[in-house]
């Protein structure tokens, strides 16, 4: 069977979301739990540090996951 490409953009899309979300909850907690750890500026920018991380690694796993499974069919 061809694959459709848009499919597989969209299942890459759909994991940069998942990884924006992931992102968003990862700097929300991180930077309460950090903060009683360290104060300003080094718990924000570990928590973002730690954030941005997380994104990046869950975007991708997740993308490259749903772009396989588009491409399977």
């Amino acid at each position: 069977m061809s694959v459709d490409r848009s499919e597989v953009v969209a299942a890459q899309g759909v994991g940069v979301g998942i990884g924006l979300l992931a992102l968003m909850v990862t700097w929300l907690v991180g930077s309460r739990l950090v903060e009683l750890v360290w104060e300003p500026p080094v718990g924000p920018v570990v928590a973002l540090s730690a954030a941005v991380v997380v994104g990046i690694v869950t975007s991708i796993a997740f993308a490259r996951r749903l772009a396989e499974r588009a491409r399977r069919g």
